[in-house]
């Protein structure tokens, strides 16, 4: 299909991504299925990880940025007893050593050491880039190079099992944060590495789990028309649906529209905020100025097509 006759359809879509599939491969696989002209993901979820990975179309790309930096939760086992080169269970195993008893008091208070700002050193097999070069790719030669630690933060790290060589733990956490760093570095407070064995994506600011959608199911929804698909879509405000909202008419709406601070009744004193002309027609995000004032920040296509009130 040429870009040509493809749609400029919007919206959000909470997918959940499959085991095994790169982020990209599932994100090119919703565009075809959506006739889609325009469409990004909102940070990569690796091959091995599956869950929630939001998907947005057309004028909503315009908001990815907010959803790449938002916080994250995630399910994920851990194989004890075994460090791999990866740090999941793809890696070849670089050492193994015995777990020994371990108590589920022990384990609780080794996740406590990793609640708060940490500094997490990233793996070599991250999308990180050296020199415009993967560190993948790098690390898939052989090569190792320097990392700088990187500061994030551990909101809530919670055990919900273990059994034997194995534990499973709920973690909620800051962008940037690298579950298989976690589990390395928890494997070395226990004594006895550890690796990734399965991973889930649970939530993405402000998204949680509750409305994703399958591949199986988008692809069951295209036979019967893209309007079925579309039901699939979340507004592109949903994105921010949490943010106060200013609501302006007539000249001001036009004003924002053209990139101009206005001001505006009834609206916050700091902060960023939604911006409405009227109830409901969404024109894209702003952030209040030391005059109280609403710069808008970043607008849909719609808003600057709007027009003088006479």
């Amino acid at each position: 299909m040429t870009m040509r006759n493809r749609r400029s359809v919007s919206g959000v879509l909470l997918l959940d991504k499959p085991e095994g599939w790169t982020s990209n491969a599932a994100l090119q696989a919703v565009k075809r299925l959506y006739q889609a002209q325009k469409a990004g993901h909102t940070g990569s979820l690796d091959p091995l990880a599956s869950g929630l990975l939001p998907i947005c179309l057309g004028e909503a790309t315009k908001l990815s940025g907010l959803l790449l930096n938002a916080d994250k939760s995630y399910r994920f086992t851990c194989r004890l007893g075994a460090t791999t080169t990866t740090g999941d269970a793809d890696g070849e195993i670089m050492l193994a050593r015995p777990v020994g008893s371990l108590s589920r008091e022990r384990v609780e208070a080794a996740l406590r050491r990793f609640i708060g700002v940490i500094q997490q050193i990233p793996p070599m097999y991250s999308a990180l880039k050296r020199n415009g070069q993967p560190l993948y790719k790098l690390a898939r030669q052989g090569i190792e190079v320097e990392r700088a630690p990187r500061e994030v933060t551990i909101h809530q790290l919670h055990l919900l099992r273990l059994d034997g060589e194995e534990l499973e733990c709920e973690l909620r956490c800051s962008k940037g944060t690298y579950v298989r760093t976690l589990a390395a570095d928890l494997g070395e407070v226990l004594d006895c590495g550890a690796h990734i064995a399965a991973l889930r994506r649970t939530a993405v600011a402000p998204y949680d789990a509750g409305r994703m959608v399958t591949l199986d199911t988008l692809r069951e929804r295209a036979e019967q028309g893209l309007a079925a698909l579309d039901e699939c879509l979340l507004p592109a405000d949903s994105a921010v649906a949490e943010w106060p909202a200013v609501r302006v008419r007539g000249d001001a709406a036009f004003y924002l529209g053209q990139g101009q601070p206005i001001l505006a009744p009834h609206a916050p004193t700091q902060g960023w905020v939604r911006l409405y002309e009227g109830d409901e027609r969404f024109l894209g995000i702003g952030e209040i100025l030391d005059d109280g004032r609403v710069a808008p920040r970043r607008l849909l296509l719609q808003a600057s097509a709007l027009r003088l009130a006479c």
